[in-house]
């Protein structure tokens, strides 16, 4: 057949800095899917985004047309109001574990599709696979049930048929520096969440050392990309703009972030956990609907017992042992004073080189492996008493992991000033 358009005069025009008219960007993204664009062609399209920007119009179409290469999913027949959640990735930010079953105790339903770790920030299903049993793979009908029945949340990875365009897309982006493209980012992320069917999205947006976007100016601009696409898509969105340059928790890695999640639902657990959790409840909760306070049910049990129904439901043993790592390091504090700093890409890096995760795509994660913390910047210590403790199945990890942390903490005489992790709030303006 003929094509309406050509690679090169699409290429032309974004590296111009002009807008590329919706009939030819539709077609960009059909074409490069089909293989009709070539891998070089759409990687210099990608590097003129990266560099010239795009339009609102234009990350619309983009976006509309990723969504539009694979199916679209609806829960209109669930009976119950759907939210969902998605956060641009961090360190220790094990919050969709204890977020998924606190947000279903209240007759909402969370479709949370999820993904896997890649250099050094986690991933959601890796987190859950150190449980024995657990299965991230459902099919709709089994992803239905669940949320349909008394579970009412379901974690688990995207099936194929979302966004295929993405998937290559994403790939390509990767292996080409034009990851960091707002554009880019924001279209890769919507496409799958408004794909996926959700009524109502909340997207935790993260700047900071730990952040794929280090500026919060940046992280604003990316925020109120994806709330605008999400709006005019019909899904209502919001973001909260949240601070990644301290790992959250104390817990970096695979298990011991399912153990940290497990207090959190069971009332306790570390402070800055618990209240990113209930913020982003009661934000999920508001574009739902429904009254209640997400406080309330981690206190009197609720939570956990969603949890446990949750797990069981994906094949999962909720009472079985967790991974425990071979080999430990402790790294302790050289001098008595108040931690004043902790960076977050650091200890991320750190932990990725651990084995908590992974380099490429296909490699395996060390479920036991990751860095557990035992001081927060404000906390006071003395010479001596453990900042962290490094966990490996490898002895032979530690070298590297710890020239990764070199400089990564400071300990000083006088307590930082505090900083709340939820900076703003972004609504469709």
């Amino acid at each position: 057949m003929t094509e309406p358009f050509d690679a090169v005069d699409v290429i032309r025009t974004k590296r111009d800095g002009g807008a590329v008219p919706e009939p030819a960007l539709r077609w960009l993204i059909d074409a490069y899917t089909r293989d009709y664009v070539a891998d070089a062609q759409m990687s210099a399209f990608t590097m003129a985004v990266l560099l010239n920007g795009m339009t609102r119009d234009e990350i619309r179409v983009m976006t509309d047309a990723m969504i539009a290469s694979g199916e679209r999913m609806s829960f209109a027949g669930l009976g119950k109001p759907t939210a969902d959640k998605h956060s641009t990735g961090g360190v220790g930010d094990k919050i969709t574990l204890p977020l998924a079953p606190l947000v279903a105790c209240f007759g909402v339903a969370v479709p949370q599709l999820s993904g896997r770790g890649l250099g050094h920030t986690g991933g959601t299903l890796d987190k859950l696979e150190s449980i024995p049993g657990w299965r991230a793979a459902l099919d709709n009908d089994e992803m239905f049930a669940q949320l349909r029945g008394d579970v009412g949340a379901v974690i688990c990875a995207a099936g194929s048929g979302l966004a295929p365009a993405d998937k290559r897309l994403y790939a390509l982006r990767d292996v080409t520096g034009t990851v960091e493209a707002i554009p880019l980012i924001a279209s890769s992320i919507m496409s799958k969440k408004i794909a996926e069917g959700t009524e109502s999205l909340v997207l935790d947006v993260k700047f900071g050392s730990g952040a794929f976007m280090k500026d919060e100016s940046r992280a604003r601009e990316l925020a109120e990309t994806m709330v605008a696409l999400g709006t005019d898509s019909g899904v209502k969105t919001t973001a909260l703009l949240t601070d990644m340059s301290t790992p959250l928790g104390l817990t970096v890695g695979n298990a011991n972030e399912v153990r940290e999640s497990i207090e959190v639902l069971a009332g306790g657990g570390p402070a800055d956990v618990v209240e990113l959790t209930v913020a982003l409840a009661r934000e999920m909760l508001r574009m739902a609907g429904v009254d209640g306070d997400p406080a309330d049910a981690l206190a009197d049990g609720r939570a956990m017992d969603a949890w446990r129904r949750m797990i069981r439901a994906q094949d999962g043993d909720p009472d079985a042992s967790l991974p425990v790592p071979r080999e430990t390091h402790v790294v302790t504090a050289e001098r008595d004073g108040v931690l004043q700093s902790l960076d977050a890409f650091a200890v991320g890096l750190a932990a990725w080189r651990l084995g908590a995760g992974r380099a490429r795509a296909q490699d395996p994660v060390v479920h036991a492996a990751g860095i557990d913390l035992h001081a927060k910047p404000g906390d006071r210590v003395r010479a001596g008493q453990p900042l962290l403790t490094l966990n490996a199945d490898d002895a032979g990890r530690f070298e590297r992991a710890l020239d990764a942390l070199a400089g990564a903490y400071e300990i000083g005489d006088t307590a930082p000033g505090a900083a709340p992790i939820v900076r703003d709030r972004i609504t469709a303006g």
